[in-house]
């Protein structure tokens, strides 16, 4: 079961995270989220357990627990939302203001 993790400091890093979940049960990945801009943690992160039953056992034991500072949240992970296209109705990638490509003088 994938778990998301919300609400996490942001020194938190993969192998802490890995350590709160493992007393729980068998932890086969466990990952901060990082900002590819930034290079810092987004604050949040995703834990998978391959066990559904140390999963549950680690959501009612983590969640709205107290954390390196922190309150964090802890469910299962949502599958996430298909993104819409990010690319301009009248294409090429924006820039018209809104007046249909023209400009006043």
């Amino acid at each position: 079961m994938k778990l998301y993790v919300g609400n996490l400091s942001y020194h938190t890093t993969d192998s802490d995270l890995e350590s709160l979940f493992s007393a729980y049960g068998e932890v086969a990945d466990a990952h901060v989220i990082i900002d590819r801009d930034s290079g810092r943690s987004r604050g949040f992160g995703f834990v998978d357990m391959p066990n559904d039953d140390e999963a549950e056992a680690a959501i009612s034991a983590c969640n709205q627990m107290q954390f390196m500072g922190r309150t964090i949240t802890v469910n299962e992970a949502r599958p996430q939302a298909e993104r819409p296209q990010r690319h301009s109705p009248r294409g090429g990638y924006g820039g018209g203001g809104g007046r249909g490509g023209y400009r006043r003088y």
